[in-house]
C-alpha cells in the first residue's frame, strides 16, 4: 500500500469515530496536564469571573444548539448524522451551523484562562482543527448527501464556527 493510500485510510478511519464531547474531555485533562510554560498573573476574583462568565457563554451555546435539534425531533448523535431527520437552521444555526462545537470551545477556553497557563491554550486550535476535520467536514459531506440544495443554500448563508 502506498503511503498516500495509507494516510487516506487513517484520515478516513478518525472521521466520525471519537465524539466531540470525548475530545473535549481528552482537551480538558490535556490543559490541566500540560507544564506551566508561562504562567499568567490572574487574581483570584478575575479568574473566577472570568470562568464564570466563559463558562456559562459556551455552556448557554451548547444547551442552546442542544434543545433546538431537541425541539425538531433530529439526532443528537454526533457519531451518526446521516440519523438527521431535519436541518436545523433557525434561533442559534441562524448565526453559526456548529453552535454545540463553539460552545465547546468556549467552555475549554474558559478552562485555559482559569489555569491561567498559556501552554494550555495550545489545546484549543487542536480542538478546532480536530473537530473541523474529523467531525465537521465528514458530517457536512453527509448532510449535503441527505438534505441537498436546501443545506447548500444554508451553507452559502451561515458561517462554519462563527
Amino acid at each position: 500500500m502506498s503511503e498516500e493510500n495509507y494516510v487516506k485510510r487513517m484520515v478516513s478511519f478518525l472521521e466520525l469515530k471519537f465524539p466531540p464531547l470525548a475530545v473535549g474531555f481528552a482537551c480538558f485533562f490535556g490543559m490541566w496536564l500540560c507544564p506551566a510554560v508561562l504562567v499568567l498573573s490572574i487574581s483570584g476574583v478575575a479568574r473566577w469571573t472570568g470562568f464564570g462568565v466563559l463558562f456559562v457563554l459556551g455552556f448557554a451555546l451548547l444547551a442552546t444548539g442542544a434543545r433546538l435539534f431537541i425541539k425538531a425531533r433530529t439526532s443528537l448523535s454526533p457519531t451518526m448524522p446521516s440519523a438527521a431527520s431535519s436541518l436545523v437552521v433557525t434561533g442559534i444555526y441562524r448565526y453559526t451551523r456548529n453552535p454545540m462545537y463553539l460552545g465547546g470551545f468556549v467552555m475549554l477556553s474558559a478552562w485555559a484562562f482559569f489555569l491561567s497557563k498559556l501552554s494550555a491554550c495550545f489545546f484549543l486550535p487542536f480542538f478546532v482543527a480536530y473537530l473541523t476535520r474529523f467531525q465537521i467536514i465528514p458530517e457536512e459531506r453527509i448532510l449535503r448527501a441527505h438534505f441537498g440544495v436546501e443545506y447548500d443554500d444554508y451553507v452559502k448563508r451561515v458561517r462554519r464556527w462563527l
